[in-house]
């Protein structure tokens, strides 16, 4: 089992923009794409030339607040939320150029999926408490999914049939059916606030860590119930599954006593559970408050960014 996990070398840590609250490899492996939630876009990371090349502005770029992005290869699109002003703006890949702006109808707009087979977007809301159903070639809303609240990690699942949601405060993740919005189950975590979610290849598990408990969890999707639990450093944020078995999670560290909105007085940490066995195997300081992290399509590449140091870190990973 030892000679399997991944082994991290440090390429470098590189500044970029304020807050930057997530990392993205572009699909070819190319490129890193950082929101930045008190900047005016995000920026473009060259990983042949090892620096930022571009910042792109998209129109209402003043109002700051980009929490989010998310690629869709087959479109050539790359996609990023901006919850001050409740939109998506949709960007060509790899030129970036501005396409067209879409309006959740929501407030305080945050996470993105999307379904190949059914061709809709899905974005949460966390202040009005929904999910934006998008019919991904009108660009509109088809309709709007009451969750519980705050919520914010989201996922298609039976082929576009089903969403499944987090919700931060209330502790919960809950299943809907897309056409028509009824919530079908939902499994309740006391005092939970659930933040990131993601599922193996087969779509039978769904991980998601919870900043509260200070906890991964292990979803069986079939009987909708938690099967397994790993404690990790403070205030879990983002998780990525690497190989279907080893799952990266970036946690922010403690907060901040006078506002959890200050620098940590302590760094955070990236921990890497083997989900066989679910148990921490490799654990590493981050920076100030390692928030987005995301592992390139090559699986050659990890990145996170730390978000009070305004900066990201590159490693290579090997196997």
């Amino acid at each position: 089992m030892y000679a399997q996990q991944p082994v991290l070398t440090k390429i470098g840590t590189y500044k970029c923009g304020l807050q930057p609250k997530q990392v993205l490899f572009s699909p070819d492996s190319k490129f890193i794409i950082m929101p930045l939630l008190n900047d005016n876009g995000f920026d473009v990371f060259s990983i042949p030339e090892k620096k930022i090349v571009k910042r792109i502005v998209p129109p209402e770029a003043s109002k700051l607040g980009f929490a989010e992005g998310l690629f869709i290869p087959q479109k050539n699109v790359f996609l990023v939320s901006q919850m001050t002003t409740a939109k998506v703006y949709e960007y060509s890949y790899p030129d970036f150029e501005h396409k067209r702006t879409i309006s959740t109808e929501g407030k305080w707009s945050k996470f993105i999926a999307f379904c190949s087979e059914k061709q809709l977007l899905a974005v949460s809301n966390w202040i009005s408490n929904n999910v934006t159903i998008i019919d991904y070639k009108l660009g509109v809303c088809a309709r709007m999914i009451p969750t519980a609240a705050a919520p914010r990690g989201l996922y298609f699942i039976e082929g576009g049939k089903t969403l499944i949601c987090l919700s931060f405060d209330d502790g919960l993740l809950e299943k809907f059916e897309v056409a028509t919005g009824k919530k079908l189950q939902s499994v309740k975590v006391e005092k939970g606030a659930l933040r990131h979610i993601v599922l193996n290849a087969d779509e039978t598990k769904a991980y998601i860590s919870d900043m509260y408990h200070r906890m991964i969890y292990e979803i069986n999707l079939n009987s909708f119930s938690i099967t397994a639990k790993t404690r990790v450093f403070n205030n879990p944020n983002t998780i990525k599954l690497y190989k279907d078995r080893w799952l990266f999670v970036s946690s922010r560290g403690p907060n901040n006593p006078q506002d959890y909105t200050k620098r940590s007085l302590l760094n955070g940490k990236i921990q890497i559970i083997d989900t066989n066995s679910m148990t921490v195997v490799k654990s590493f300081e981050g920076g100030n408050q390692p928030t987005g992290l995301d592992i390139s399509p090559d699986g050659k590449y990890l990145c996170f960014s730390n978000f009070q140091d305004a900066n990201i870190e590159l490693y290579e990973i090997q196997n």
